[in-house]
């Protein structure tokens, strides 16, 4: 596609954030584009292709079952259309004016995001609560539809382990939907969340670390909730008839998945340290600036990071050294820490790219403000 990008003037970006939508997500692998591919020279059941490609999903990933939705934020509301309707013929057509069903979601105060509005879509109303046992017992009532818990390190504090909020859910028969997004790696959250600590759905983007197509997600765990899923997702005419996963994605999810679990991941995460290490060596001679390595990923991953700090007597500004990465063909996009740092995340760069971003920035803060 770098003849399009360049006939419509959009210059190519090398990703040193992370595996952001508004820059792509991932790079998709030979296997997934060519799955794609072939899966868009004919027709197609679409029910039958979402079924089958769910039933190899969950075998691959331990997994009862697996729904594809069009994206992690998708496969939320269907989730939750899941605990609220299920799969009754009457109440599909029926949101986001369900009244006279439990509708509150759970959530945790201390992790309200954006992407908690994919449950609202449904018409549920969200319970934010605190961290304790009890607020989680006493927050459970009949108009309770299901607990939506966020992973990753940077939603902790200040919520309910999960393994501390299953036991209780299984007490009160609330079911609990993780939101692991970005949770991969490790591989093994496919199944951890799920299989391991006892959730009824763990939901993944299929475009972020598995590097499958951006517009895609999984949903994975017990079958009544991916039963729900299918019956209010696309093509039936449902809350999810506008989150449409077409075949080729379908292909390449399951491609992905394949893809990823055939990987060294061991490796791939020795490699992203090695991109750590030579960034931090690389910068240290610069004025002004002190690279540091963080642990774990700006998403609780389990990789380094380089955060960059441009202390009061560096040539040029943070902000500026921001804009002159993005100004540059291709852009370098960068994340940006605290008041006066850059994070460079080494998990969404193509082989030669780290040498680039080390020496746009030593060219950008050699030539000062």
């Amino acid at each position: 596609m770098t003849d399009t990008y360049a006939r419509l003037g959009v210059r190519r970006v090398i990703n040193a954030a992370a595996t952001l939508t508004k820059l792509g997500g991932s790079v998709m692998p030979p296997a997934v584009v060519a799955a794609m591919s072939a899966a868009a020279d004919s027709f197609v059941d679409l029910h039958e292709l979402q079924r089958r490609v769910g039933e190899r999903i969950a075998g691959l990933t331990r997994n009862e079952a697996c729904y594809v939705s069009s994206g992690a934020a998708a496969g939320i509301t269907l989730a939750v259309a899941a605990c609220i309707a299920g799969t009754d013929p009457a109440l599909l057509t029926a949101f986001p004016y369900l009244d006279g069903r439990p509708r509150e979601v759970i959530t945790w105060r201390s992790q309200r995001n954006g992407y908690q509005y994919a449950a609202c879509l449904t018409g549920a109303r969200l319970r934010e609560i605190e961290g304790t046992a009890q607020d989680l017992r006493d927050a459970c009532t009949e108009r309770t539809a299901c607990i939506l818990w966020f992973a990753g390190s940077h939603y902790t504090a200040g919520a309910l382990p999960l393994n501390e909020v299953v036991p209780i859910a299984r007490e009160k028969a609330i079911p609990v939907l993780v939101d692991a997004a970005a949770q991969i790696p490790p591989l093994a959250n496919l199944w951890r969340f799920t299989t391991e600590m006892g959730a009824d759905a763990a939901i993944f983007s299929g475009g972020k670390g598995l590097r499958g197509p951006q517009s895609t997600g999984l949903v994975l765990g017990r079958q009544a909730i991916i039963d729900g899923c299918r019956a209010n997702g696309n093509p039936n005419h449902a809350i999810g008839r506008p989150m449409k996963v077409g075949k080729e994605e379908l292909a390449g999810t399951l491609a992905a998945v394949e893809w990823s679990l055939a990987q060294d991941e061991p490796a791939l995460l020795a490699a992203y340290e090695a991109t750590v290490q030579c960034w931090l060596a690389g910068l240290a001679d610069l004025p002004g600036v002190a690279a540091e390595r963080r642990y774990p990923s700006e998403a609780g991953q389990p990789h380094g990071r380089a955060i960059v700090h441009l202390g009061p007597n560096a040539p040029l500004t943070r902000d500026t050294l921001v804009k002159r990465l993005w100004e540059r063909d291709p852009r370098i996009a960068v994340s940006v820490a605290g008041a006066d740092a850059i994070a460079l995340n080494p998990q969404t760069l193509q082989p030669g790219e780290a040498d680039l971003v080390l020496a746009a920035i030593r060219e950008a803060v050699l030539a000062g403000g």
